[in-house]
């Protein structure tokens, strides 16, 4: 039976990382995630884990142990933020050209600059094609929830992926609200333990890890990488049916709100939408058919799938939380457009880069995009494709 709690996000992770206990955790503190490990530090004072606690000197070096931890054959886990995810950068490209599943917490913070520490997804957003499948969670019970099923999809034998479970920085990882956790045992149950096929510390069968790869190699490794991306999708989708068969929660790629009819919708991610979620029912109530699809994994992104829930619209905003600097649109966007591309009827489609650094975004902000989308749709005139919204000089 559930239990009825009251959590930020961090500590609902750090709950799930308790529940499971993980061989190891390395970290090293980054706000907003740096509470994650504080709590976890907790557990292993308290003797609730037998988990091998790493203090290491920096963020690059918390997730090379997790990776010598991971080729060792162990279940290895850490958090970050911002910068602290950029001084990774360099060993989340080995995670993932290793194949080594790895689970990272990330609350979602701007990078720098100027300094920043609140919420927008420059960081995790500036890693998205390191090979890390990204999951995003809209409030505390989804960010819970992600992170219980994260290590049966990394560790799946056909993926073989790290994992990023995204939260947002304050507005999840440190807001308290209501939540369901489960059982220990049945989370136990449901995760399993960790037994990979190969190891360096299996004698049976000594191999390499991180070798050079030469050009005749090194392509066909960069296939089978992106083949295991490409099988992930199938993986999420049965851990996220048989998490709704054991917990009662049902996710999948992305949730559609009031989709099945609509004619203007919003593409947005995180906690974001459920401040949209509050526009549309308002415009429903006025006989607006809006609608908003909120985008749950981001890596491997779900293309094909989400270009069908979208063709029957007549204009479409995407809502980038990020910066792409690329001058025609932000990150989602770009994965959005290039999905319908081949749509026989598309929609008009627009990109608004909001809440950069924490800026607000309101139910009015929302309804006012929805009117905008109602002038595309009613005219065909889709004005200028790349907008801001919510910068003081607007």
């Amino acid at each position: 039976m559930s239990i009825r709690e009251r959590l930020s996000g961090n500590e609902a992770i750090a709950t799930a990382m308790r529940q499971i206990n993980p061989d190891v955790f390395a970290m090293f503190p980054i706000t907003p995630s740096t509470e994650i490990p504080q709590y976890f530090a907790q557990y292993v004072a308290d003797g609730k884990v037998d988990t091998e606690f790493i203090c290491v000197e920096s963020e690059h070096s918390s997730l090379s142990a997790c990776l010598g931890a991971e080729a060792a054959g162990c279940r290895a886990v850490t958090a970050t933020s911002s910068a602290g995810l950029s001084y990774m950068n360099e060993v989340l490209y080995v995670a993932g050209s290793s194949r080594l599943p790895v689970v990272l917490a990330v609350a979602c913070r701007a990078l720098t600059g100027p300094i920043n520490i609140n919420h927008d997804y420059s960081d995790s957003m500036a890693e998205r094609d390191s090979g890390f499948i990204q999951l995003y969670g809209e409030n505390n019970q989804e960010v819970y929830d992600n992170y219980l099923m994260a290590h049966r999809i990394a560790e799946h034998p056909s993926v073989r992926l790290p994992l990023m479970v995204c939260e947002d920085g304050f507005i999840t990882s440190h807001a308290i609200e209501n939540i369901e956790l489960e059982e220990d045992d049945k989370v136990k149950a449901f995760v399993g333990e960790y037994h990979p096929e190969n190891y360096l510390l299996k004698t049976e069968n000594p191999l390499a890890v991180g070798p050079y790869g030469v050009s005749g190699y090194y392509m066909e490794a960069r296939v089978a990488q992106a083949q295991a991306m490409k099988n992930a999708k199938q993986v999420i989708l049965d851990v996220a049916a048989d998490f709704e068969k054991t917990f009662g929660r049902k996710y999948g790629f992305f949730e559609e709100y009031r989709m099945d009819d609509a004619e203007i919708a919003m593409v947005i991610m995180g906690s974001s939408a459920g401040t949209a979620k509050a526009a549309v029912d308002e415009l429903r109530e006025s006989g607006v058919k809006a609608g908003l699809v909120k985008i749950r994994v981001f890596r491997p992104f779900p293309g094909e799938e989400l270009a069908k829930v979208l063709a029957g619209c007549k204009a479409v905003a995407v809502m980038d939380k990020s910066e792409g600097f690329s001058a025609c649109g932000g990150p989602l966007f770009a994965e959005t457009a290039g999905a319908c591309i081949n749509l026989e009827k598309r929609p008009k489609m627009v990109d608004i880069v909001f809440g950069l650094g924490g800026r607000d975004f309101t139910v009015a902000a929302a309804k006012h995009v929805y009117e905008r989308l109602q002038g595309i749709a009613e005219t065909g005139e889709v004005g200028e494709v790349y907008t801001h919204m919510g910068q003081r000089e607007a």
